[in-house]
């Protein structure tokens, strides 16, 4: 994708992950497993190794294959700082996606999650044809909401004890946007 020129998240793309992205990202996952601990379910010991990346690529990549996740790799300068995904893809009446990502504390707060959201929500909405996009975020993940607040989502529900994160059931707020809100 083109990269972002917003100024506060210049230099921001997304492409597809791609195997050769694997050191990075397990690099990345050891370097950042504490600070994404408390938004994310817990991990196993190999998350954080080549390996374990290596199959959550493969399965991102067939997913991809099979028409029902873009499984991106978020760039700011050319370097891998993160990921993002659109999953559970869903056709026909629905034309709907989830939306997914996190990107590098060393890289946090500084625009680059909100240019790689919008960037994304340009692609679903746009070339792949979605009419809606949903993401869910924990009521105190103040970061994330703003990303999604930034780039126009709005918030739909409250959802009691919607994902197992950090290791138990919490409520998460869910947030769309749809392709006719501008």
């Amino acid at each position: 994708m083109t990269p972002a020129t917003d100024g506060r998240g210049a230099d921001v793309a997304l492409r597809l992950v791609a195997e050769d992205d694997v050191p990075v990202l397990a690099h990345l996952a050891r370097a950042n497993a504490a600070f994404l601990a408390p938004w994310e379910p817990e991990r196993g010991p190999d998350h954080a190794t080549e390996e374990g990346q290596r199959r959550l690529v493969e399965v991102a990549l067939a997913q991809h294959a099979a028409g029902t996740h873009w499984p991106a790799a978020v760039l700011a300068g050319g370097a891998v700082v993160g990921r993002l995904t659109v999953s559970d893809v869903v056709r026909g009446p629905f034309l709907s996606g989830h939306l997914g990502y996190w990107v590098s504390e060393h890289v946090s707060g500084r625009g680059v999650g909100t240019a790689a959201v919008a960037q994304a929500v340009a692609l679903a909405l746009g070339p792949m044809g979605l009419h809606r996009l949903q993401a869910a975020t924990l009521p105190s993940n103040e970061r994330s909401r703003a990303v999604l607040r930034r780039n126009g989502f709005e918030e739909i529900g409250y959802a009691p004890r919607y994902l197992r994160i950090a290791g138990r059931w919490q409520d998460h707020v869910l947030h769309q946007r749809l392709a006719d809100d501008g």
